[in-house]
């Protein structure tokens, strides 16, 4: 090989700006395989054993069925109010400076650090018939505990951290000279809010979104005390697979786990492409 040829091929071989590239891509990748992928390919073999006529037999039994729709259902429901809300909270957390803004900026972090089954009982205790919430619905004929609206009440619990603290610091970057200038020219507060804060909140939004219905989807700890876990009317998924697995059958908490992973592997997946264009359309506006 002549000289030039040498120096062609070293030519656009440049030195890295970050060492250590191929290092932490190889430790990035082992961990990704131990902790994701070896325990769903585990999961994926185990549910191909079962056979395409029994796993269909056992992933459309009738409450399986119910308790699927009742898991990302109830789920779906609080990601949105927490999306609604955790976006309000973010923006006062934001935009105003009060009295105790601290200890509620300090709040919105407490479902990470508190038990889930704690978090669970207390809810029960609030919203149970003779709780100090539910004793006021009571009269109304409103029944929180034990049904569907309570398992939304947990998952609200337990999803808003990841909205607010998914919006809080785009919002912070959001300069108020871009709200003033609007102002300017002459856009009510309602357009300002619609065509210059929420295009770009969008993205985040969304990643916040899919984060708490994620975490709903899987929930168990704090929806157990709260959901009576009554079959065809308050069982969710998770509770139905450890059914299964204390009653050893095997297949069917296999069939359920497979399920409620190619659900949510899908609408991650959807969420995830809205995301992507909201945010190349953003930019393109921009």
């Amino acid at each position: 090989m002549s000289k030039q040829g040498h120096k062609s091929r070293w030519r656009f071989r440049q030195p890295s700006v970050l060492p250590g590239f191929g290092l932490a891509l190889g430790v990035t990748l082992f961990w990704l395989v131990l902790i994701i992928l070896i325990p769903l390919s585990g999961l994926i073999w185990r549910s191909s054993s079962l056979g395409w006529s029994q796993f269909i037999t056992l992933a459309l039994d009738t409450r399986t069925l119910n308790a699927l729709r009742i898991s990302f259902g109830t789920a779906f429901v609080a990601a949105i109010v927490n999306l609604v809300f955790g976006v309000i909270l973010a923006w006062v957390l934001v935009r105003y400076r009060f009295p105790g803004k601290r200890v509620i900026d300090a709040m919105v972090d407490l479902p990470f650090a508190l038990p889930t089954a704690v978090a669970g009982i207390a809810l029960a205790t609030l919203y149970a018939p003779n709780g100090w919430i539910g004793a006021l619905l009571a009269p109304l004929g409103i029944k929180i505990a034990f049904t569907p609206a309570g398992i939304v009440i947990a998952l609200i619990f337990v999803g808003l951290p990841f909205v607010v603290r998914t919006v809080q610091p785009i919002m912070e970057e959001i300069d108020k000279e871009v709200e003033e200038a609007a102002a300017t020219l002459g856009a009510s507060r309602f357009q300002t809010i619609s065509r210059v804060l929420l295009p770009g909140l969008l993205p985040a939004g969304l990643t916040g979104f899919a984060l708490a219905f994620a975490r709903g989807v899987g929930e168990y700890g704090s929806v157990i005390f709260i959901a009576g876990n009554l079959p065809y009317v308050s069982e969710i998924a998770p509770l139905l697979i450890v059914i299964r697995l204390e009653e050893f059958n095997y297949p069917a908490a296999t069939a359920i786990a497979a399920v409620m992973l190619i659900i949510s592997f899908a609408m991650l997946l959807i969420i995830n492409s809205i995301q992507a264009w909201s945010r190349r359309r953003y930019v393109y506006v921009a």
